[in-house]
């Protein structure tokens, strides 16, 4: 099934446009760092990028059809659940937003299907550079440059309205940085470590206590996914080094940091495992506990935005949110969409292609994100869809592209170049 406008007679026309979409990616990537205004500049050039693949032509096979199904079924819950508070405050936004949200994921995955390297580095370039930007901007307004735009409560949060959106941002780039690092030459590893250095202050200066776990979780997934790749004992001897002295840099950044007096003494307050409004019986976890019965007797749920006038504050538990705000069919949809796309993912990611290195750090991240989802609301996160749609995407290029198996008797080695 093919998605596209009149074929054209022209063979130049298409590698033309192809030659300007990937700048289109670029462009998204680079928008989902500026979240300061609704709807941010991400909706407008990530509509405006889709828009252009799909006049081109996108293919639709049955690879994609459990993604589409599942984001289907996801938001039907929603909209149905939304019947039993139609007209309240920002419900039906709320709910249209969740299907652009799903819509772009789809949209990510049908766009790497083909010219899948180049299409890639392009949007992970933009992503890349929006961080930067983004990260740059956090540490300046921490310090006192522009800070009541650039902070919220004493901690950076950048282009993004919150501290706690910005800091997980920066981990799909800072991941990207760490396997870069442990797959390329001296260059490589001095340019990676200079941007890795920035992003890492920006996730310190947050505050964020999730963002710090979610960092440590992906870039130690992606750290062992790199050692179960290595193709030889040496390669795998300068991961684990690179690693070793990878913690004893983020360390020592760690304690500069810290130095600084303001920076050590919120650090020490926020690196509590529980705060104050973590504990109680309508603290954070207490919440969830209240929120899985609620759950329990509300087959459709309760509407979206529903929770905090039950119980003071928002889940901060997606996949409780999921069940709350849509009932049980988005709360079953949302958890096999997660548990699929692990399962898809892992099953594909081990295998060398051109795009391994980018796959296990974007796999890793999108790893993170799902473990950090129990403690926060990422329903809503541009990264987290990108990451579902990427994750995808991947996958189905990888099987596309990757060769039979050799018959038995005549195992063939992959090139050695391959998915570095």
């Amino acid at each position: 099934m093919s998605i596209c406008a009149d074929a054209l007679p022209s063979i130049a026309a298409p590698r033309r446009r192809e030659r300007v979409r990937p700048f289109l990616l670029l462009l998204a990537g680079l928008a989902g760092a500026f979240v300061f205004i609704e709807p941010s500049p991400y909706e407008i050039v990530s509509l405006v990028t889709f828009t252009a693949f799909v006049a081109a032509g996108l293919t639709l096979n049955a690879a994609y059809i459990p993604l589409l199904l599942l984001v289907i079924v996801y938001n039907v819950g929603f909209t149905l659940s939304l019947l039993q508070v139609l007209g309240e405050d920002k419900t039906g936004m709320w709910v249209a937003v969740s299907w652009y949200l799903g819509v772009t994921a789809i949209g990510f995955a049908l766009v790497m299907a083909e010219e899948t390297s180049r299409r890639l580095r392009f949007l992970l370039a933009g992503v890349m550079i929006g961080a930067v930007i983004a990260a740059a901007c956090g540490i300046a307004g921490y310090f006192g440059v522009l800070a009541d735009l650039f902070t919220r409560y004493g901690r950076a949060r950048g282009t993004f309205n919150d501290p706690n959106v910005f800091g997980p941002f920066l981990v799909l780039p800072a991941v990207l940085c760490v396997q870069r690092s442990l797959a390329g030459n001296l260059g490589t590893i001095v340019r990676n470590v200079a941007v890795l250095a920035v992003l890492l202050l920006g996730l310190v200066l947050s505050f964020s206590r999730g963002s710090w776990f979610m960092f440590a979780a992906s870039a130690t997934i992606a750290v062992l996914l790199s050692l179960v790749t290595a193709r030889a004992t040496a390669e795998r001897a300068r991961i684990i080094l690179l690693a070793g002295i990878g913690v004893v840099f983020v360390g020592a950044l760690v304690v500069a940091a810290l130095s600084v007096d303001e920076v050590g003494t919120l650090f020490r307050e926020r690196a509590s495992l529980t705060q104050s409004y973590d504990s109680g019986p309508l603290g954070r976890f207490g919440r969830h506990i209240l929120g899985a019965l609620l759950a329990l007797d509300h087959p459709l749920g309760i509407g979206p935005r529903q929770f905090h006038l039950y119980f003071v504050e928002d889940p901060h538990n997606v996949y409780l949110n999921a069940f709350l705000s849509g009932g049980w069919i988005s709360g079953l949809a949302y958890a096999l969409l997660v548990l699929i796309t692990t399962g898809f993912g892992f099953a594909t990611v081990l295998r060398p292609t051109p795009w391994q290195g980018a796959y296990i750090a974007i796999y890793s991240t999108f790893l993170g994100m799902a473990m950090l989802g129990f403690v926060i609301d990422s329903d809503h996160w541009r990264l987290f869809w990108m990451l579902l749609g990427l994750v995808w995407g991947l996958t189905i290029a990888t099987r596309a592209q990757a060769p039979p198996p050799p018959p038995s008797g005549n195992r063939l080695t992959p090139a050695s170049g391959a998915g570095r």
